[in-house]
């Protein structure tokens, strides 16, 4: 399965702390009828049941939306609730690992922060690239900065798509402009906003804007 380019123009990356007002079932929802063409759920502190359960329903609903739904880091939960994907990290399973236990159908996103970590990625059956940080973010204090040149040769090196992350909001997404870059995967930019609906369809115009600039 190819990843479609179109899916990350607004990639959302879930975050319990941001779970209030609504549960995280409301505020995916609200994401979804808002534009939102991607979900990943991301979760480090729930035991396995409840992380199943919460991953099953969501996968359901964002089927009922056409989205496709990515799981982060853990493989066992993305086969058992059939996501569409898998979102690794530098220091998570390999990616060639992570294809041998999947298969082919399932998608698979690396987050890299460089070309040679790009290419190798690509070389290990990577649908899709996460590059960053490309802002200074709260939701990962380890993160380093990336520069727009970094994001750039990156987008020139790889075929397949690839989706900016790290402390892009509405203020500074127009920034990518002419980066070759497919969307953006935003996490409190969406999660922490007070209508989550009407934010995301504020980001998906301007990603729309940015993209296609």
């Amino acid at each position: 399965m190819k990843c479609d380019k179109s899916s990350m123009l607004l990639y959302a990356v879930t975050d319990r702390a941001w779970v209030g007002k609504q549960t995280l079932y409301e505020q995916v929802e609200s994401a979804l009828k808002g534009g939102a063409t991607c979900i990943q759920l991301r979760e480090k502190n729930l035991d396995d049941s409840t992380f199943l359960q919460e991953a099953m329903e969501l996968a359901a609903l964002c089927r009922q939306y056409s989205v496709p739904f990515f799981i982060n880091d853990h493989v066992e939960i993305a086969l058992k609730c059939h996501a569409d994907g898998i979102h690794v990290g530098q220091h998570d399973m390999d990616p060639a690992k992570v294809r041998d236990k999947v298969g082919n159908e399932m998608m698979i996103g690396v987050s890299v922060h460089s070309v040679k970590e790009a290419l190798q990625a690509v070389k290990n059956g990577a649908d899709y690239l996460g590059v960053g940080a490309m802002f200074s973010t709260s939701t990962k204090t380890d993160a380093d900065v990336l520069s727009k040149r970094i994001l750039c040769d990156i987008c020139a090196a790889v075929e397949i798509p690839v989706v900016a992350i790290g402390g892009i909001n509405k203020t500074n997404i127009a920034q990518l402009s002419e980066t070759g870059v497919d969307g953006v995967a935003l996490v409190s930019a969406i999660f922490a906003a007070d209508d989550i609906e009407q934010e995301c369809r504020l980001l998906r115009k301007l990603s729309e804007e940015m993209v296609n600039v």
